[in-house]
């Protein structure tokens, strides 16, 4: 039996390291993608595809989008699993986005239903979660805990790899996983490139057995490098929170 190797702190979980004790590997597939649908499309597209010419989400771009092919690949929306999504993005974009932003759901209690207000009538329209979403979730986490962080340090390892030298990464969690995801976090990309915990206060308080409602999620900010490009945001204080603040 092979010695598992630790040099730094990291955490550990059934199947992060494979009968060999060697860390698994991502898988890396250069899938054919297929572009559904195009929004104010070109002639000169519309003419390859008359002369049977099949593009991928990689091949378009024109001249008159950007100087470069980085500058004028944008606003595209692709459909499918973000890992294998991602791992086609690292031929051409390894090293090369500034900022990465997920909100990976856990424990949810597979309830994909919401209420949301359609147009300016308010009125509201109630969509409850289909049997897809909710055997889909039970699925992909039936294993509980090690099953997620399998998937999350799986996708992790490619986003880091995605972003650039002034890259940004901020991941969406609640106080379920955040502990963990920290730890995981400090281990691919160091302690050191660890910026902030954001705190995002719910507007209501989502009670649970405890006796306590959860009132806010953290968000966890990590950089690529020391070299991070970040602009402070800002705006001027409202006049009623000047009144009740400021003396």
């Amino acid at each position: 039996m092979a010695k598992i190797e630790i040099k730094k702190t990291e955490l550990v979980w059934p199947g992060k390291y494979d009968d060999d004790c060697t860390l698994k590997e991502v898988p890396r597939l250069n899938l054919p993608f297929q572009v559904i649908e195009r929004i104010n499309e070109s002639r000169a597209t519309r003419e390859s595809r008359k002369n049977g010419i099949q593009q991928t989400f990689l091949d378009i771009w024109e001249n008159k989008e950007g100087e470069t092919f980085e500058k004028g690949w944008r606003n595209k929306l692709i459909w499918g699993d973000n890992l294998l999504v991602m791992g086609a993005l690292l031929e051409k974009f390894a090293g090369k986005i500034d900022l990465i932003y997920i909100d990976p759901p856990f424990a949810t209690g597979a309830d994909f239903s919401f209420t949301t207000e359609i147009g300016d009538c308010g009125d509201e329209v109630f969509k409850e979660q289909s049997i897809i979403e909710e055997k889909a979730y039970r699925d992909t986490w039936g294993q509980g805990l090690s099953s997620y962080l399998s998937i999350m340090y799986q996708r992790l390892i490619v986003m880091r790899n995605l972003l650039s030298e002034k890259g940004n990464i901020l991941i969406h969690l609640d106080d379920r996983v955040s502990p963990y995801i920290k730890i995981i976090m400090d281990e691919l990309f160091g302690t050191e490139r660890f910026v902030n915990e954001i705190i995002w206060r719910r507007v209501t308080a989502h009670g649970d057995r405890r006796g306590c409602g959860r009132i806010h999620d953290v968000i966890l900010w990590f950089v690529r490098t020391e070299n991070y490009f970040f602009t402070q945001p800002g705006q001027p204080l409202r006049a009623e929170y000047i009144k009740t603040v400021l003396p």
